[in-house]
């Protein structure tokens, strides 16, 4: 459908209504299959992404203690709050935990460095929290 390639709010729209209405032969089945599959994919991507900003600043919390502060605090709250209402919505993401965690890390790793100038020499290679600390309200490393 040119819709799809032109006007993708139209396309949904017109899909949605088509849904709604039953009429199935108005229904763009290969682009609605792809847009579904993409739904699952942006969630699981919205984990990663929150979980390397945790991660980053975890790291930051451990490897400069000297710049601990509210807004360490409050970038860690958020996230992990965000996190346990992504897994709350989305239960069937826990079991993506562990690898999430793994490919977050070099996220959290990256911003780490940038944040705090240090070396990626001086932060471990691989994630050094697991999933339940990292998810954990009352863990702080250190």
């Amino acid at each position: 459908m040119n819709l799809y390639d032109n006007d993708f709010y139209a396309w949904t729209q017109q899909q949605g209504s088509a849904l709604k209405q039953h009429q199935w032969e108005r229904l763009d089945l290969p682009n609605l299959l792809e847009e579904i599959a993409a739904l699952g994919r942006r969630e699981r991507q919205e984990m990663r992404n929150r979980l390397g900003i945790l991660l980053g600043h975890l790291l930051q919390w451990q490897y400069q203690p000297e710049f601990r502060g509210n807004r360490g605090l409050a970038t860690v709250r958020e996230q992990r709050r965000e996190i346990l209402i992504l897994l709350e919505e989305n239960p069937s993401l826990k079991p993506y935990l562990q690898e999430a965690l793994a490919l977050a890390y070099q996220n959290g790793l990256d911003l780490a460095v940038r944040e705090t100038g240090l070396s990626y020499a001086q932060f471990p290679e691989f994630c050094p929290y697991s999933w339940e600390q990292t998810l954990d309200a009352e863990f702080f490393p250190n």
